[in-house]
């Protein structure tokens, strides 16, 4: 049965850079959240480049304005109903941890809750749990559509 493109990835990426094995649970949640940020960026950014050509200014606009702690934290008020204990765990940890300073011009309560989602992204992605980190995206878009 031939791996998938994701095994194979993570496999020939883990070799070549000679990455050790590492327990998740080791990693605070903002060492989370600091993965989840750039996965989620990279999954939006994907997105706004599948729409096609159109000068660079604007798909940044459009990346901004679902990467910022506002956006993230309407997605995570909706993708809360669908957390796993474990997963709301990981979301609490993120959205309690004390970081040096609150993005400009977002309140408190969205940074925190926007820390939680990434976090929560950030542990999904190292646990090669990529389906369900999708999955609550997807969620988590979806709202912002309807919302």
């Amino acid at each position: 049965m031939e791996k998938s493109i994701e095994w194979q990835f993570d496999s020939y990426m883990q070799e070549l850079f000679q990455m050790r094995e590492v327990d998740i649970k080791e990693y605070s949640p903002l060492t989370l959240a600091y993965i989840g940020d750039s996965i989620y960026d990279l999954i939006i950014k994907s997105l706004v480049v599948n729409e096609g050509n159109k000068q660079v200014q604007k798909m940044h606009q459009e990346t901004s304005s679902y990467v910022q702690a506002s956006a993230q934290s309407q997605m995570m008020r909706k993708i809360q109903e669908y957390l796993t204990e474990e997963e709301h765990a990981v979301y609490k940890r993120g959205r309690n941890a004390k970081s040096v300073s609150p993005a400009k011009n977002q309140s408190i309560t969205d940074y925190r809750r926007a820390t939680g989602f990434e976090a929560l992204i950030g542990y999904l992605y190292l646990k090669k749990e990529w389906k369900r980190m999708l999955e609550l995206v997807k969620i988590g878009l979806d709202s912002l559509k309807d919302g």
